[in-house]
C-alpha cells in the first residue's frame, strides 16, 4: 500500500518532496533551501531500512542516493565540492529461488523446478529437460543493480521529461555550451533567450525550435542539440519474478530491462503472457518472439508509470530426443492445444530430415500415462512429453575398409563398387601388406549371417581381379606381421586346446610370462578341441615355443578371422627365410607363397622338395599323398597349391657341422673353430698350430653338453635313491623300536636329506676322459674322439702340485715329487685323522679318471701319482655301516668329489687360457 502512495506522490510532486513527505529522507538538508555559495554539502542522513526492494544499487551508499536526488532536483553541488568518503557497501538485496519439493540436483548443481521434475519422471531414460528461456535473465542484470544510462545517440522520437539533461552547443558569432535540465514547469532556460518548452516534446521538435530561435535571435550563429543524461523512471514489476517491486530504470528502457532489474522471471512464471499496464493502456507481450524467434514484433518499450506483471506459468510441453534444442516449452497464452510441428519449430526441428518417430507420453481421462504415436500435424496438450526417435536407426548403403590401412575408410555402396574402386589409391594401404589373401566380412541379406569371402589382394592391386562389394561389407587387409603371428607360440598352444596357458618361463626367470589376452585364441582353442583333425596341418608344424608375442589388433577386432585363416593356410617349413603358415586361395602358385615367405635360403636342396596334400575325399581310406619334387629349375609357378597343403624345403647335405667348438689353453692359436662332420680332436689341434711346450695334455678338460645332461640326470636319480634309502631306514628303525645302539638316527637322516638337496642343486660338469696328446693319437687313432658342436677343450699348463683333501690333519696342495705314491702325499699332509677310512681313499687323476689311492695295508701305497692330481681321504662310516643307505652316501660323495675336481680343473684351465 505504501509503495502505491509513493508512486502517486512521485508522479505528482517529484522525487525529493515525495521521499521527504513519506519519511524516507529526513534531516536539515531537506525542506529548506541550500545557501548559495556553500562550499560543501551537508552530511547526508542515513536512509531507513524500509526502502522498496531494488531501490539501492549494489554497493551504493546513502551519499550516492542523495547525490542523484539532488542532481535530479537541480540543486547539485558544484564540481569543486569534495564528496564525502564512501560508506561500507551494503549487501545486495536478492531473494534466492525456491526449489521444488523433492527436486533432484542437476549436473550444474541447480535443482530441478517442479515442472522439470514432473517431466523428468515422465522421461526417465533421458537426461532431465530444462525449461526454455529462463536463462535469458541470468546475466541480464546482477541482483539489485540499476541499469546504467543509455549510451549513444537517442532517436529523434524520444519524448523529453523532467530532469532530462539537454546539451546545447552554439557556434558562430556566439560560442557557448550549455547543459540544461528540464525544469519542473517543463522548460529549458538559456541566457539571453526566452525559455524553451521541452516537456512532452520529442527530441526532433526541440532541436528544430532551438535551431530556429538561435538563428533568429543570435544572427550568424548555429545551434547543435543533443541529450546528455536521461532521467530515471520508476517501473513497478510484479508477479512471478525474483525481486518484485519498484525498479528505477532509465527513461529509454524496455520490458527486458525491467525484468532483468527484478532478477528475472521465476520458472513458475509465464514468458508468453506478460502484461504491461500503464497510462497508455494494457498489452500482452510474448517473449518467445524475442528469445525463440516466433512470428511477431512485440512492443517492449516502457514509459513512466507502466507496470509489468508476470502471470503464473501456462501450459507446457516437453520436446526431447533427437532435436536441435530439447527443452520444456510453454504453449501460447490461453491455448488448449497446439500442433506438434509448431513446438518442433521451437525446438529447432528434428536432427534427421525424415524417418523420425514421435512418441508422446500424455495423460488420459483417468490420469494414467498414455503413450501414442504422433505426426507433426497432430495436436499436443498441456503436460505432454514428446520424444523424437529415428524410425530405423540402422546403417544403410555403406561399406568399410579396415585392417592394415592408413585409416579406416567408410564409403557408399551405391552403384557397382568393387575392390579395385575401393582400393583406387595404393597409399590407403600401409607398407608391408600380405598380398596373397584379403577377406571380406559379408552379411547375407536374408539371413543376416556373416561369413568370410577371400580374395587375392596382389591380383586386385595389379588389376587382374576384382570382387563386387555389397552393402555392409567390411574389407579386411592383413599385414605381413599378422600372418607371421599364425606360427607364434600362443597360436600353437591354442591349437593344442590350451586356453589362457602362460608361456614358459624365460631363461633364468622365476615367474612365467603372462598369458595373452586375445579372444581369437579362445575361439581357436574351442574349434581345435571340437575337431582335433581340423587343424592337423598347422598343429604338426613343430615351430619352437619361444616367447609370447601380443595379439594383433585385427584378431582382437575380428576373433573369428583366426580359425578361418588357418583353414585357408598352407604350411611352409624347412629352408625358407620366414617359414610359417600362409593363407591363400585355391590354385595359387608356389612361387607367390615362397615370395611371401622371403624366398628359399642358399642352403636349400631344391632337388628333393617334399609336397604333401590331404585327400579330397575324407570319407574313404585314401592316405595322405606325399610327393618329392625336383625344383632345381626354380619353376615354382608350376606347383599349384590349395589350402591345407604342406611344403617342406630340405637342407642340402653339407660337410659343415651345425655349431662351433671352443679350444682354450696351451695351444698355439686358441679360439672358436667351426667343424665339419666327422672331424676329430687331433685335426682340431693341428688346425690350432699344435700344443705349446708348457702344455699338459694329460690334464686336458673336455666337456660336452650331452654328457652334462646325462650326468645331471644321474645326480637326480642318485638323490631319489638316497631319499628312498632314508625312508627305508627310518621305517625299519620305527618297526624295531630302537635307536640302533644309541646312534642319532634323526640327525643322520637330516644330513642325508641335506645331501640329496645339495646333489639336486649341483650342476654337472659334463666332462669326458679323452686323450689329447697328439703323439698318442697318431699312434692310436681309435682314441681320437669325434667332435660335436658345443664341445669345450681346455689344455692346461703342466702343474707342479698334488692336492690332498678329506680326513687328513693338514689338507692342502703339496709340491709334486716324481715317483711319490698317494700314501706318501697323505703322510706329507700330516697323515690320516682318527676316523679316516683309508681303504676307501681315491685319487682323481688330471684327466678326470678316479682310481683307488691304495692306502690300505694290503694295497702297497697305490700307483705313482701324476702332477695335478687330487687325493681324497673320506671319513670312516663304520658307525653307520648297519644302515642300508651308507653305500649310496659313499657313492654320492665320490661323484660330488669328482664333479668338484672337474670343475676346478676347468676353471683353472680357462683362466690360464685367457
Amino acid at each position: 500500500m505504501r509503495l502505491g502512495i509513493a508512486e502517486r506522490m512521485i508522479r505528482r510532486v517529484g522525487w525529493v518532496p515525495a521521499l521527504v513527505a513519506l519519511g524516507f529522507l529526513t534531516g536539515p538538508a531537506f525542506g529548506q533551501a541550500v545557501p548559495r555559495g556553500a562550499d560543501q554539502i551537508l552530511a547526508p542522513p542515513s536512509l531507513p531500512s524500509n526502502l522498496p526492494p531494488g531501490f539501492l544499487p549494489p554497493g551504493g551508499t546513502a551519499a550516492d542516493v542523495l547525490q542523484r536526488i539532488l542532481e535530479a532536483s537541480g540543486r547539485a553541488p558544484s564540481p569543486a565540492t569534495p564528496a564525502p568518503p564512501p560508506a561500507p557497501a551494503a549487501p545486495p538485496l536478492a531473494l534466492p529461488a525456491t526449489p521444488a519439493p523433492g527436486a533432484a540436483p542437476t549436473a550444474a548443481g541447480e535443482p530441478l523446478s517442479g515442472t522439470e521434475a514432473f517431466f523428468a519422471a515422465r522421461l526417465p531414460d533421458a537426461p532431465p529437460l530444462r525449461q526454455f528461456g529462463y536463462d535469458t535473465f541470468r546475466n541480464l542484470a546482477p541482483p539489485g543493480s540499476v541499469p546504467s544510462a543509455v549510451a549513444g545517440s537517442l532517436p529523434d522520437d524520444y519524448v523529453l521529461g523532467r530532469d532530462d539533461e539537454v546539451v546545447i552547443a552554439i557556434r558562430g558569432r556566439s560560442r557557448a555550451s550549455f547543459s540544461l535540465r528540464v525544469q519542473r514547469d517543463g522548460t529549458l532556460v538559456m541566457p539571453d533567450l526566452p525559455p524553451f518548452p521541452a516537456l512532452g516534446r520529442t527530441l526532433a521538435e526541440l532541436r528544430a525550435d532551438v535551431v530556429a530561435r538561435v538563428a533568429r535571435e543570435l544572427g550568424g550563429s548555429e545551434a547543435f542539440v543533443s541529450i546528455g543524461q536521461t532521467r530515471q523512471i520508476g517501473i513497478f514489476v510484479a508477479g512471478e519474478v525474483v525481486r518484485p517491486g519498484l525498479a528505477p530504470l532509465p527513461a529509454l528502457t524496455s520490458v527486458l530491462d525491467a525484468l532483468g532489474a527484478a532478477g528475472g522471471v521465476r520458472k513458475t512464471g509465464s514468458l508468453r503472457a506478460i502484461r504491461v499496464e500503464g497510462p497508455g493502456g494494457a498489452r500482452v507481450i510474448d517473449l518467445y518472439a524475442v528469445i525463440a524467434g516466433t512470428p511477431g514484433t512485440p512492443d517492449l518499450s516502457l514509459r513512466e508509470g507502466d507496470r509489468v506483471v508476470v502471470p503464473p506459468l501456462g501450459g507446457v510441453v516437453a520436446i526431447g530426443g533427437e532435436v536441435t534444442r530439447p527443452a520444456i516449452y510453454e504453449m501460447p497464452a490461453r491455448a488448449a492445444s497446439v500442433p506438434l510441428g509448431a513446438m518442433l519449430d521451437l525446438a529447432g526441428g528434428a536432427l534427421r530430415p525424415q524417418g523420425n518417430r514421435y512418441l508422446s507420453t500424455g495423460t488420459d481421462a483417468g490420469g494414467r500415462r498414455a503413450v501414442s504415436e504422433l505426426s507433426p500435424a497432430s495436436a499436443i496438450r498441456r503436460g505432454d512429453a514428446v520424444t523424437v526417435t529415428p524410425g530405423n536407426d540402422v546403417a544403410a548403403g555403406g561399406l568399410r575398409l579396415a585392417g592394415h590401412v592408413t585409416a579406416p575408410v567408410t564409403r557408399a555402396a551405391g552403384g557397382r563398387v568393387g575392390l579395385r574402386a575401393l582400393l583406387y589409391d595404393p597409399r590407403l594401404i600401409r607398407p608391408d601388406p600380405y598380398v596373397r589373401l584379403g577377406v571380406v566380412w559379408r552379411v547375407e541379406e536374408r539371413t543376416r549371417v556373416r561369413r568370410f569371402v577371400a580374395f587375392d589382394l596382389g591380383r586386385v592391386m595389379a588389376g587382374g581381379a576384382d570382387l563386387p562389394l555389397r552393402e555392409s561389407d567390411e574389407v579386411i587387409l592383413l599385414s605381413q606381421a599378422d600372418v607371421l603371428w599364425l606360427a607364434s607360440p600362443p597360436v600353437q598352444r591354442a591349437l593344442r586346446g590350451e586356453v589362457g596357458v602362460a608361456a614358459p618361463a624365460p631363461a633364468g626367470g622365476t615367474a612365467p610370462a603372462p598369458a595373452p589376452d586375445c579372444p581369437a585364441l579362445t575361439a581357436l582353442a574351442v574349434a581345435a578341441r571340437s575337431s582335433p583333425l581340423r587343424f592337423a596341418h598347422a598343429r604338426g608344424a613343430g615351430f619352437p615355443d619361444i616367447g609370447a608375442p601380443p595379439c594383433p589388433h585385427v584378431f582382437q577386432d575380428y576373433p573369428a578371422l583366426l580359425p578361418f585363416l588357418l583353414d585357408q593356410s598352407v604350411l611352409l617349413t624347412g629352408e625358407l627365410r620366414l617359414p610359417g603358415l600362409y593363407p591363400l586361395l585355391d590354385d595359387t602358385g608356389l612361387d607367390a607363397v615362397i615370395a611371401a615367405a622371403g624366398d628359399v635360403t642358399e642352403t636349400a636342396d631344391l632337388a628333393a622338395v617334399e609336397f604333401a596334400r590331404e585327400p579330397t575325399e575324407q570319407a574313404g581310406a585314401i592316405p595322405l599323398s606325399r610327393t618329392i619334387l625336383d625344383l632345381r629349375s626354380r619353376n615354382f609357378a608350376a606347383v599349384r597349391l590349395s589350402p591345407r597343403d604342406a611344403v617342406r624345403v630340405p637342407r642340402g647335405f653339407g660337410d659343415r657341422d651345425t655349431g662351433p667348438v671352443a679350444l682354450v689353453g696351451e695351444v698355439a692359436r686358441p679360439g672358436t673353430y667351426d667343424i665339419r662332420r666327422g672331424e676329430r680332436l687331433s685335426e682340431l689341434l693341428a688346425r690350432a698350430g699344435g700344443l705349446t711346450p708348457q702344455a699338459y695334455p694329460y690334464g686336458a678338460v673336455f666337456t660336452r653338453e650331452s654328457v652334462r645332461q646325462r650326468q645331471q640326470e644321474g645326480f637326480a636319480r642318485t638323490a631319489r635313491e638316497l631319499e628312498s634309502s632314508l625312508l627305508q631306514v627310518a621305517a625299519g628303525q620305527a618297526v624295531a623300536g630302537s635307536r640302533a645302539g644309541g646312534v642319532d638316527l634323526a640327525g643322520a637322516i637330516n644330513a642325508g636329506q641335506a645331501l640329496a638337496t645339495t646333489l639336486r642343486e649341483a650342476r654337472a660338469a659334463g666332462r669326458m676322459t679323452v686323450e689329447a696328446n697328439p703323439v698318442v693319437l697318431a699312434a692310436r687313432p681309435e682314441l681320437d674322439v669325434l667332435l660335436e658342436p658345443g664341445d669345450l677343450i681346455a689344455i692346461p699348463k703342466r702343474p707342479n702340485e698334488v692336492t690332498v683333501v678329506g680326513s687328513v690333519l693338514n689338507p692342502g696342495s703339496l709340491q709334486f715329487t716324481t715317483g711319490w705314491r698317494a700314501s706318501q702325499y697323505v703322510r706329507a699332509a700330516g697323515g690320516p685323522q682318527r676316523f679316516a677310512d683309508e681303504s676307501r681313499a681315491f685319487v682323481v687323476l688330471p684327466n678326470g679318471q678316479s682310481v683307488p689311492a691304495g692306502l690300505g695295508s694290503w694295497q702297497a701305497g697305490g700307483p705313482p701319482v701324476p702332477p695335478g692330481s687330487l687325493v681324497v681321504v673320506p671319513q670312516d662310516p663304520s658307525p653307520y655301516e648297519t644302515w642300508g643307505f651308507i653305500r649310496d652316501v659313499t657313492q654320492v660323495l665320490g661323484q660330488v668329489s669328482i664333479s668338484a675336481a672337474s670343475l676346478a680343473v676347468i676353471a683353472r684351465s680357462a683362466t690360464n687360457g685367457r
